[in-house]
Order: C-alpha cells, then structure tokens, then sequence
C-alpha cells in the first residue's frame, strides 16, 4: 500500500500541471489560435466542469472495481486528450482536449482519498490528506516556469506530445503499482441520494463550493492575462509570478494539516483559511492596477490560504459512513470542483461584457476578483452554521 500510496501522489503531479498550465500559454494561443479569454476561460472550465462530472462514476467505480483499474484507465484517456490538445487547430478544439484531460484526470485525487479513508481513522485523513495536495501541488509548481522555458526552447505542441507520453507512462505504472483495499463487508447499500440525506454535510459543501474556485481559476488562467495586459510580463515572467503562486500553493497545503492539529478543530482551520483568501481577493478587487509585485503577493496570498480543500474534506468525512466513503467523497470532490469550471465560465463572460461595453481591461479583471471575493464571503456566512466533525489527530 505504501508503494501505491507514492505511485498516485506521483500521478497526482500530473492532474495539477493539466489544470494550470494553460495560463502560461495565454499568449501563445491568443496569437497562433486566435483564442479570445472567453475561449480560455471556457477552455479551462470545461477541464473542470468534465472532472467534477466524472466524480460520481468514479466513486461508484472506487467503490465496485477499486481504485488500480479507475486510475490507470481515465489516465490513459487524459494521456489521449494532451494529444488532441497538441495537435489542435481551433479554440472549440481546445476545450475538447481540455474536458478529454479533465476527465482522465478525475480519479487520482479522489483514489489517494479513498485508501486514505480506508486506511486510517477519520481524525487522520485531514493531515495525510492535505500532505497529498502538497505534495502533489509541485505538479502545479512544473506548470510554471519550468513549464514555461521548455515552451519557449520546444514549442508549445511537442510540449504537450511529451507530456501525453509522460502520462500514458504513470498510468501504466499505476496500473502495475497500485493495490485495492479489501472491500467493506457490509450488507448495508446506499447511492448517491443516501449521501444528500446527511444533513451535517450541506453547510460543510456551501464553503467546498467556493474555497478551490478562486485558487485554481486565478492560477489555471487569470494570472497570465492580468499580468501581461495589465503589468506588461513576458511569458517567462509570467511563469515566475505562476511559480510563486505554485509555491506558497505547496506551503500552504503542507501547513494545513498540522495547523489543524494544533488549533485543535477542522472548522476554524478551514474558516481562518478562506476568510485570509477573502482578505486578498478583495484587495484584488479594490486596487486592481496595484503594482505587479503587489498584485503577484496577494495571488501568492490566495495560494498559501486557498488549500483547505482537504481539511472541509476531512470534516465532511467525518459525517461519511463506511459503506459511502467512495461515493460520499467523490462527491463532496465534486462539489469543489464542478464549483471552479462554473465559475471560469461566469468570470469569463463578465470579463467578455466588460469588453464589449467598452470598459478597461483593469475593470474587467476587478470584476473577476471581486465575483471570487463575494462567493467567498457568501460560502463562509452559511459554514457558520456547520457542526464540528472529529477532532484532528
């Protein structure tokens, strides 16, 4: 188990480069594909909306076939879609490759959850759980700049042609590493409406509802055109500001967990959390042609407090019967994720409008930061009310 537990944090390097290293080739695909940032803003949210919508097959999956064959047969298809993705002509072919990669990429995280939950005891899994998005986040930190200067030394195609490859390879690899847990022997059965029927878990979701979106939309694709309209960056300074950003996402998601313990419940952890993200959004929001320094450390802000998708899960698991954790957890996943490509599709529309009203291009991004700092505010007025869950070990 040990040895398949390091095989899908691995592969989980992979589901965070596909959902952020569009932002580093905005400029590219503005010019060689005429893509608008609505087509982008769609493009990645259509990576997420296929994730989200792929939670709930997979938990039954994880479930009934266990994770091994769900993991390494959805990498194969993310594998299939970076090619499609390489060799795409137009911005509708671009968003076809991007719910291909979204969908592959749906089960890793949600596996690792899995065995976890199996494994180890509720007051556990937020601690193991967030360790997992640290380290797995280093795939984001590889969407950066590294990401970037192997853009501007191989082209942006045979790029994405060597990272197929890369990704059929874990998924073979996943497939020959990873071990199922035994199955839970119980005669109890249940679906998704059993898990909708815990009532505990509804003020638990309205906060996984907006702590991911501002996060991964800002990193996934606003960075690279704020800071190139906006501020003037170059693509590897781009890349820079998208490290930075990764950085203190990995710092972030590597204190989370131990912060927990030590504040002694999952509830203020995740509300500390993303009342800081709010902070930084709104100051976004409010100066949006701040300098570029400035603006680069409120996103590397909304990095460091925007991890505590692991920690609501964790609360939320503790409400979670055995017979349900695949399915229970698959879709609290899917809660925060579908969140995030929804999200792209409203920030990228209300950008677009500003655009055609003849608005500066600033107002429209404040427009963006603001969107992210309301829901913010709306999702942490009704987590309030949430009760606490096992107390962190």
């Amino acid at each position: 188990m040990h040895a398949g537990f390091i095989c899908l944090i691995t592969a989980y390097l992979f589901s965070q480069f596909y959902r952020s290293f569009l932002a580093v080739l905005t400029p590219l695909l503005e010019i060689g594909l005429l893509a608008t940032k609505q087509d982008l803003a769609s493009a990645s949210g259509w990576w997420f909306l296929a994730f989200g919508a792929m939670q709930l097959p997979v938990g039954v999956a994880l479930d009934r076939i266990g994770p091994r064959r769900t993991t390494a047969v959805l990498l194969a298809l993310a594998a299939a879609g970076a090619l499609v993705f390489a060799a795409a002509q137009t911005p509708l072919q671009l968003k076809i490759a991007m719910a291909l990669i979204g969908a592959g990429c749906a089960p890793v995280l949600v596996a690792t959850y899995f065995i976890l939950a199996r494994e180890f005891a509720a007051a556990q899994f937020g601690v193991l759980a967030s360790l997992t998005i640290g380290l797995g986040s280093l795939g984001d930190i590889g969407a950066s700049l590294p990401f970037s200067l192997l853009v501007s030394l191989a082209g942006w195609r045979a790029s994405l042609i060597g990272m197929a490859a890369l990704t059929l390879m874990m998924a073979l690899v996943v497939y020959l590493v990873v071990r199922d847990p035994p199955r839970v022997q119980s005669g109890r059965h249940g679906s998704l409406l059993s898990v909708l029927a815990i009532a505990p878990l509804w003020p638990i979701l309205a906060l996984m509802l907006i702590c991911y979106a501002p996060p991964a939309a800002l990193r996934g694709l606003w960075l690279g055109p704020y800071f190139h309209d906006i501020h003037g960056l170059s693509q590897t300074g781009i890349g820079a500001v998208g490290l930075g950003m990764g950085l203190a996402l990995v710092l972030g998601s590597l204190i989370i967990g131990p912060l927990s313990r030590r504040l002694g419940s999952l509830k203020r952890t995740a509300f500390f959390a993303n009342s800081a993200m709010m902070c930084c959004l709104t100051a976004l929001w409010a100066l949006p042609g701040q300098s570029w320094w400035a603006a680069a450390a409120l996103f590397a802000g909304v990095g460091l407090f925007g991890t505590s998708f692991p920690i609501i899960t964790a609360h939320a698991r503790g409400f979670i019967p055995a017979h349900l954790i695949g399915r229970g957890i698959t879709f609290v996943n899917f809660v925060g994720i579908a969140a995030v490509g929804l999200s792209q599709e409203v920030t990228g529309r209300l950008f677009e409008a500003g655009q055609r009203a003849g608005q500066p291009a600033v107002t429209g991004f404040s427009h963006v930061f603001g969107f992210f700092a309301l829901i913010s505010l709306a999702g942490l007025a009704i987590y309030l009310f949430s009760r606490e869950g096992p107390e962190p070990g």
